[in-house]
């Protein structure tokens, strides 16, 4: 059932998912705005609090599917949550405009579309347009999937929200961002702790997943490198084990050719990956 969930809502995902109602963000900015009006905020602003305000959409959702014990239920509400969680239509959007643009001569509004990328992602400012591309697919395919994998709704739903909260709020969003400020406060750690050990495996089993598709000497060795390292940046573990694993030429980076041979890398990836878990699943090892 898991891998059948997993494959449903990745196609439904391609082929159909438009509207926002099949987006994350909306549910999750829902989220931050009660608890900024309720009393989960003295939850939410508390030093250790925090977490457990991080958890509790994903455990609330795993508590009702556990209670209700229906495989059923169980197997609707598990591809739905995949499936939000997994939709990232802004940016496939945004692409879609770099690509008309360079398509078209228009280089200038093709920069501006992959700043916005970068922006809205948090990119960081040194990434590639290929690198910033490889990344958004590791935090809405790659590290969502492993997460649903490994802890079910919950994980998904966790990984979601902090996926969420780490990235910049609209500027003129000024009712969301005083939400965000209130529920998680300028120099709160737990956040990017979360989000740290959130992505630290699933970035370096991915990685993996670059070598064994991609260049291998080149990327295990930059794989290696990180391996056992706690405190590297995840986002630069995983665009520099891509970048070993498909090697471009200097002239093409930040280039349409750079970007599509990046994202035809991360959906190798994946495509390995779901064939991995097609063996477990079939070996008993995946219900």
């Amino acid at each position: 059932m898991t891998l059948i969930s997993m494959l449903l809502a990745l196609i439904i995902e391609r082929l159909a998912v438009r509207s926002d109602a099949w987006q994350a963000h909306g549910y999750l900015k829902s989220y931050v705005r009660l608890s900024a009006s309720s009393g989960l905020s003295k939850l939410a602003s508390h030093r250790f609090g925090q977490y457990l305000w991080l958890a509790l959409p994903g455990a609330v959702v795993g508590l009702v599917l556990c209670l209700l014990d229906s495989h059923l239920i169980s197997f609707v509400v598990n591809t739905l949550v995949l499936l939000v969680s997994i939709g990232c239509w802004h940016f496939r959007q945004l692409y879609k405009q770099y690509l008309n643009a360079m398509e078209r001569g228009d280089d200038e509004a093709g920069f501006l579309a992959m700043q916005q990328m970068r922006h809205d992602s948090g990119s960081r400012e040194q990434s590639s347009y290929g690198q910033i591309l490889v990344w958004l697919n590791f935090q809405y395919y790659a590290a969502v999937v492993f997460w649903f994998l490994v802890a079910g709704a919950f994980g998904v739903i966790t990984y979601a929200l902090v996926r969420h909260l780490q990235q910049p709020v609209a500027e003129d969003d000024t009712e969301q961002a005083a939400a965000y400020a209130h529920c998680v406060p300028e120099g709160s750690k737990a956040l990017p702790r979360v989000a740290h050990w959130l992505n630290w495996f699933p970035a370096r089993l991915f990685g993996l997943g670059f070598a064994l598709v991609g260049h291998f000497s080149r990327a295990s060795s930059a794989l290696l490198s990180y391996f056992l390292d706690f405190t590297a940046d995840n986002e630069l573990v995983v665009t520099e084990v891509a970048a070993a694993a498909e090697p471009m030429p200097e002239l093409t980076v930040n280039t349409v050719e750079e970007s599509g041979h990046m994202l035809q890398l991360a959906k190798r990836s994946m495509l390995f990956f779901l064939a991995f878990a097609a063996v477990l699943t079939l070996g008993g090892w995946l219900a």
